[in-house]
C-alpha cells in the first residue's frame, strides 16, 4: 500500500477536524476488517488514515429512553454477547453471528459494517463499483455475475455487504451521524445510496462525516428474526438474507416489516410479502407464500436465478423463527 499520515484522535471533535471535505483524501479506521485490504489492493490510497477506535463516546451498548443504543464502535462480537439485544432483538444476534469467523466479530463494529464496500469481484479488480468498461457498459450483466444482484438498480448491479442492515432497517433503526456542520439523524434505509459513478461510495456520508451510533425502537412485543443463506459454514458472505420484524394482534400479524439482504445494491424492503402477511395468521404455507411474494419484482440476471429460491426459503424461515418468539 501507499504511504499515508496516521492520525489518532480521541474525541469526536478531533476526529472530525483530521477528516477532508475532499473525497478519498483521508479514510477512517475502526475495525479494519474491510479498509486494510482495501488499501493493500490499492482500491483506496488515502493520504491519511484516522483511527477512531479509541474514541470512547462511539462505543456501548445501552437501553436508552428512545429504545437501544448501540455506539458505531460496538463489535459485533459485543452486539451478539449483550444481554440487552439478546433480550428483544433477536434478528440482531443472528445476524451478528452469521459472522462465523471470531476474529472478525472481534475485530469488526458496527459502523464498519454499515459502511463497508460492496464485495462484488469486479469492483475488488479494479473496474469500479459500478463495473463499467470504457465506454460505460457494466460488465455484469454479460459477465460472471452468479453472486450479483436480482433486484438490479442499473447501472448498479453489485450487493449490499452489510449483514445487520436488513435486521436495523426491519427493526426501524436510525443513524447519527456527526460531521463538520453539526449533527443529523437518518433511517438507516437512507443510509444507502446508488453511486453516480465508477468511484462514488455506496451510502450518503460526505467524506468528512462519521456514524456515532445507532438508535434502534424498542422491540417489546415485536417478533423478530434472520435468516440467511450462505455458500459454506466457514467465514463466507451470504448468497441471501432476510430479516423480519412482526407486530401482532393475538394470533395474527397487525403489520410486518421484511427486509431482504444481499440480493441488491441496497436492502430491498419486500412490501408485497408484507400485504400477504397483514391480518393473517402466521401459518407455515402463510410463511411459503409471504415467501413467493417476496420475489415477485426480482430480475434474475444469466447466472443467479437460484437466488430467487433462496430469498423464497430465506424469508419463510426468518418468518418461522420469528413466530417462535415472544409476543
Amino acid at each position: 500500500m501507499k504511504t499515508f499520515e496516521y492520525a489518532n484522535p480521541a474525541t469526536i471533535k478531533d476526529a472530525l477536524a483530521v477528516l477532508s471535505s475532499q473525497a478519498g483524501e483521508a479514510e477512517i479506521l475502526a475495525g479494519g476488517t474491510d479498509l486494510i485490504s482495501l488499501m493493500k489492493d490499492y482500491l483506496v490510497s488515502p493520504k491519511r488514515v484516522v483511527n477512531i477506535k479509541g474514541i470512547k463516546e462511539l462505543g456501548g451498548i445501552q437501553r436508552t429512553a428512545a429504545g437501544l443504543r448501540i455506539g458505531a464502535n460496538a463489535t459485533l462480537d459485543e452486539l451478539a454477547e449483550s444481554a440487552a439485544v439478546r433480550q428483544e432483538y433477536s434478528s440482531l444476534v443472528q445476524a451478528a453471528l452469521g459472522v462465523s469467523s471470531p476474529q472478525i466479530r472481534n475485530m469488526g463494529t458496527v459502523g464498519g459494517d454499515l459502511c463497508q464496500r460492496t464485495r462484488c469481484w469486479y469492483f475488488r479488480q479494479g473496474f469500479g463499483v459500478l463495473a463499467q468498461d470504457r465506454r460505460g457498459a457494466s460488465l455484469v450483466p454479460t459477465g460472471e455475475n452468479r453472486y450479483h444482484a436480482i433486484f438490479p438498480q442499473p447501472p448498479a448491479y453489485f450487493v449490499n455487504a452489510s449483514s445487520l442492515a436488513p435486521a436495523l432497517i426491519a427493526l426501524g433503526a436510525k443513524v447519527k451521524i456527526a460531521g463538520p456542520n453539526g449533527n443529523r439523524e437518518l433511517p438507516v434505509e437512507q443510509l444507502f445510496v446508488i453511486p453516480k459513478s465508477n468511484s462514488g461510495r455506496e451510502n450518503s456520508l460526505a467524506s468528512n462525516e462519521i456514524i456515532t451510533e445507532v438508535i434502534v425502537p424498542p422491540a417489546r412485543g415485536i417478533r423478530n428474526a434472520t435468516y440467511e443463506v450462505r455458500q459454506k459454514e466457514a467465514l463466507d458472505w451470504p448468497l441471501a438474507a432476510a430479516s423480519v420484524a412482526l407486530t401482532m394482534k393475538g394470533s395474527s400479524v397487525a403489520s410486518a416489516r421484511i427486509v431482504l439482504g444481499h440480493v441488491g445494491p441496497t436492502p430491498v424492503r419486500a412490501t408485497e410479502a408484507e400485504k400477504v402477511l397483514a391480518g393473517k395468521s402466521l401459518t407455515q404455507d402463510m410463511a411459503t407464500e409471504a415467501g413467493k411474494a417476496a420475489v415477485s419484482g426480482a430480475k434474475p440476471l444469466s447466472g443467479n436465478v437460484y437466488k430467487v429460491q433462496l430469498v423464497r426459503v430465506a424469508v419463510k424461515r426468518a418468518l418461522l423463527e420469528a413466530a417462535k418468539g415472544r409476543a
